[in-house]
């Protein structure tokens, strides 16, 4: 897979095979992945003193509906392209009007990823002593931040 900013002043990402689409499709399924959901948790972490209760009946479900209409937007456009492919090589283009959907979507699937496997600081994790499955999440969360780094560069600047 690669990616390369557009002329136009977007992202270009060419898948070469099909699991690289299921790469892309992770980034729904992970960002979905926890028991209880991004809004939520966000708002636990406001205390009762600091409205917390308020929060979680003004805010999170607001929180919670943006959060979704991303994560959907972005889940049609990556089987859209898919589709437009034929499960084969094709590419998938990030607009700079999807832009903030797409980093939006990434950092729900990191956020999620690092909620169950607490990865903690990059430069201190040894992917050598994890399992499989700990050791794909951590690349899949890698490619997360790489693309959102291409996005702040490129795209969002």
């Amino acid at each position: 897979m690669t990616v390369l900013p557009t002329l136009e002043g977007g992202l270009r990402i060419d898948t070469e095979d099909p699991s690289d689409w299921e790469l892309l499709r992770s980034i729904i399924t992970d960002a979905n992945c926890c028991k209880i959901d991004l809004a939520s948790r966000l708002g636990g972490l406001m205390s009762e003193a600091a409205g917390g209760e308020d929060w979680d009946e003004l805010v999170v479900p607001d929180l919670r509906e943006g959060f979704q209409d991303e994560l959907a937007e972005i889940g049609a456009l990556i089987e859209s392209a898919i589709f437009n492919a034929e499960n084969g090589p094709g590419p998938i283009w990030i607009s700079p009007d999807d832009a903030f959907p797409w980093y939006s979507s990434l950092n729900q699937a990191r956020l999620a990823l690092e909620e169950i496997h607490h990865f903690g600081p990059e430069d201190e994790v040894d992917p050598m002593v994890m399992t499989p499955v700990q050791r794909a999440a951590f690349i899949r969360s890698g490619f997360y931040s790489d693309i959102q780094s291409l996005l702040l560069r490129h795209v969002m600047r």
